[in-house]
């Protein structure tokens, strides 16, 4: 079974051709670092017609996650250069619905990140920490910090991740303020742990940010991996940036 290892300002994965719905043993097997092919999660990308490709992904740990932003740039310039849509433009299908996209003659993609909620009741705390819920279509948790480099994200990253105000478990974005058109993230993923990026993330903490006043409604997210450009209209969030190319393997078993 070929494979391709791409990744999204560091955020990587294992990408496969569908259709194909790998094991949990699978999954945990090829992103081992130390024994397979190490990624933060799998991707698998399917041919539907010439407009519409279907996307779906799996945490490191074998779990299924509802939506990965920097995987749906990698799978947006996969399904491309495959020749799988002769336009630039295209679907993206999800577990949560179509996602546009569109792929830059350079390989960087702008797709739609998907749909900011913040449910009733506003703070809640945990530890002693106030966090700020969010749905980005998958779970997030966005709490304030002055400095991202200073931020427990090891320590407390895991606690909120499976605190009980969270019965699906959450993403947690720890967000630092440089000014109204720049903000870092350091972001603790479900399943997973610290990562370099996380799309849905980005778009979490630049959601929360502009509505508590603290930035404007296009930014650039700063992810421990590089930029990403975000958009906010609304409570539909656009991002803009790179998909690219590791290497291209051959699986030798299918487990």
């Amino acid at each position: 079974m070929k494979f391709v290892k791409m990744e999204g300002l560091g955020n990587d994965f294992v990408l496969l051709e569908g259709p194909l719905e790998p094991t949990t043993a699978q999954i945990e097997a090829w992103c081992d670092r130390r024994r397979g092919i190490g990624a933060d999660g799998v991707l698998v990308a399917t041919r539907i017609d010439s407009e519409r490709v279907r996307m779906e992904y799996w945490n490191a740990d074998g779990g299924r996650a509802e939506m990965c932003g920097n995987g749906l740039r990698c799978v947006a310039r996969f399904a491309h250069d495959r020749g799988w849509t002769d336009q630039r433009s295209f679907t993206v299908q999800t577990d949560l619905g179509d996602y546009p996209v569109k792929v830059r003659k350079s390989g960087r993609v702008r797709a739609m990140l998907g749909r900011a909620e913040v449910p009733d009741g506003g703070l809640v705390s945990v530890v002693g920490t106030e966090v700020h819920p969010m749905s980005m279509g998958n779970p997030h948790a966005v709490l304030f910090v002055e400095n991202t480099n200073e931020a427990p994200v090891k320590t407390l990253g895991p606690v909120i991740e499976v605190a009980e105000q969270f019965p699906d478990r959450t993403n947690v974005e720890f967000v630092e303020i440089k000014d109204r058109t720049r903000i870092e993230v350091r972001t603790w993923e479900r399943g997973v742990g610290e990562t370099l990026a996380c799309g849905t993330g980005a778009g979490a903490a630049a959601v929360m940010a502009n509505r508590e006043g603290l930035a404007d409604d296009t930014l650039t997210v700063g992810l421990l991996g590089g930029d990403l450009d975000v958009e906010i209209d609304g409570d539909v969030v656009w991002m803009e940036g790179p998909a690219t190319y590791a290497f291209e393997g051959r699986l030798l078993s299918s487990s």
